[in-house]
């Protein structure tokens, strides 16, 4: 028995997921990644598409990390006034 079908089994019985759907849902996936959308060629790998995944995913934490830092550091130097404003603005 392949690992997919013991997998899909212990996970409620529901079926077991299509190599179709999964061509479908790698294609979903590469439509949302900036670095595959640019290029030219439209046959990407499955594995390159998932391990560009994994690098956007990981630019985006840092792309938080440092915005969060930004806005610590604003709050942190702005007067009073100028940190109410920004932590409402938040709050919305």
């Amino acid at each position: 028995m392949s690992s997919r079908r013991s997998r899909s089994r212990q996970s409620g019985g529901s079926r077991p997921i299509t190599d179709d759907q999964i061509n479908d849902l790698v294609s979903k996936l590469q439509q949302l990644l900036p670095e595959i959308r640019e290029r030219r060629s439209d046959k990407v790998s499955a594995a390159n598409v998932l391990q560009e995944t994994c690098n956007y995913i990981r630019s985006l934490h840092r792309e938080v990390d440092d915005l969060s830092e930004r806005l610590s550091g604003l709050l942190e130097s702005s007067d009073t006034a100028q940190a109410a404003i920004i932590r409402n603005l938040l709050m919305q």
